[in-house]
């Protein structure tokens, strides 16, 4: 058995062969030597703008809070209502749950049109609940605009 003969390359560029088309010779390309000057000079700024990034972010989140605060809210509150639907939709699922909670809707509905709806004593107290709960929310604004 013959052992066959491996030649060690040290770099990729160096085993890409030129091609010189006027004399049909091969030329190997020389990888650019890079000086240490110029990787001191990329650590440099890597580091400078890793010391000022936490000064970056801190001037940005105050100066952008509330809409930052405003747009986590909002995909907070798509994460959720996806949440709770796929609960709801495999809660579903489950045999007697689905007429379960029909049955439980329409004796509620049929509690609250009895409790609230029938007797204008009755509508005043709910419109009057509906108020206390908006300026609870809203704040004691005037409705003119």
């Amino acid at each position: 058995m013959q052992e066959s003969e491996y030649t060690e390359i040290k770099s990729p560029e160096a085993a890409m062969p030129e091609i010189n088309t006027q004399t049909g010779t091969l030329a190997k390309i020389q990888p650019a030597p890079q000086s240490q000057e110029q990787l001191l000079k990329y650590g440099e700024q890597v580091s400078s703008f890793l010391a000022t990034l936490p000064d970056y972010l801190g001037s940005f989140f105050n100066t952008y809070k509330q809409p930052l605060i405003t747009v986590g809210l909002i995909v907070t509150a798509i994460v959720t209502v996806k949440i709770v639907l796929a609960v709801l939709d495999a809660l579903n699922d489950l045999p007697l749950v689905a007429p379960t909670f029909e049955l439980i809707g329409i004796g509620y509905s049929v509690w609250f049109v009895y409790r609230y709806l029938l007797k204008a004593s009755t509508r005043e107290e709910l419109a009057n609940e509906v108020t206390i709960l908006k300026t609870q929310v809203i704040g004691n604004q005037s409705l003119d605009v």
